[in-house]
């Protein structure tokens, strides 16, 4: 099991990752390159357009902006207009704390 899945299942038991770095540029400005995050179980009311995310797409997991909900189904793309696709909320495992700046 990767460390992606071992936090998968952490989220699942309603533990919370403090700490998370993830490399890329997808989020910037929201989220920088390797800025540390802390990650939340997924509440029942959520996901809701304009969260970030941590899920599954593709065979991937990540952290990404919510695009769009339409049902069970949950559109996820970068916040540089770009859409990754769709997947199914049982794949997004978590609420990401977006860090607060000063600028």
């Amino acid at each position: 099991m990767n460390a992606k899945q071992m936090m998968v299942e952490r989220l699942q038991r309603g533990e919370t990752i403090l700490g998370y770095r993830e490399g890329g540029n997808s989020m910037t400005p929201i989220i920088k390159h390797r800025q540390a995050v802390d990650i939340y179980p997924l509440p029942d009311n959520r996901p809701v357009v304009g969260d970030v995310v941590f899920c599954k797409v593709h065979g991937k997991y990540f952290m990404h902006l919510v695009k769009a909900v339409d049902g069970n189904r949950v559109q996820i793309g970068n916040n540089h207009g770009h859409i990754n696709g769709w997947t199914t909320r049982d794949k997004v495992y978590g609420i990401v704390a977006v860090p607060y700046t000063m600028e």
